[in-house]
């Protein structure tokens, strides 16, 4: 999400239309597809509207309205095998790549991190795609260090296991 700090917030709709397009890739990157982003996005900016008075208060309010993302993805009832719609040709909105991976490999990785669990998808994208570190992370989870790593290390081992890599760490 953009540093917007709490001088910076101004009125909700100012800090709504500021973060929006921040926010609703990182939706993207845990949900999987542009419907549910959206969706995803919006129930963020409602329950964030509900708690300005506290969100215009922190000094970080981006970090304050992670974890209502995080939690509201995490909180999702509806299983992940039943999607009312199935969008064809969803490609991640533009975002910062990994320095090492190739356009192929992008393609064959993001399927599979779409599968995952959504605790470890959630953790694999705050890791890898907001490059947050554990304890950030283990902030934006509201758990323990301990539980980002391991976490962190089943979705790893899954990955590796979906694309036939024989390492085990």
């Amino acid at each position: 999400m953009p540093a917007i700090t709490r001088a910076q917030t101004g009125t909700f709709e100012e800090y709504a239309a500021a973060a929006w397009p921040s926010l609703y890739r990182h939706a993207y990157l845990l949900s999987g597809n542009h419907a549910d982003a959206e969706d995803l996005a919006q129930q963020t900016l409602i329950k964030a509207h509900g708690a300005w008075s506290k969100v215009a208060r922190v000094e970080a309010p981006q970090t304050y309205v992670r974890r209502i993302l995080i939690n509201t993805f995490l909180s999702t009832k509806r299983p992940m095998g039943r999607r009312l719609e199935v969008l064809a040709g969803d490609n991640a909105p533009e975002a910062a790549a990994p320095p090492t991976a190739g356009p192929e490999d992008r393609m064959t990785l993001w399927p599979q991190v779409r599968e995952l669990p959504p605790r470890q998808r959630a953790v694999i994208v705050l890791r890898y795609y907001e490059q947050l570190s554990e304890a950030e992370i283990a902030d934006a989870l509201g758990c323990s260090r301990g539980t980002v790593k391991s976490t962190a290390h089943r979705a790893l081992q899954n990955l590796r296991t979906a694309l036939g890599d024989g390492r085990n760490e």
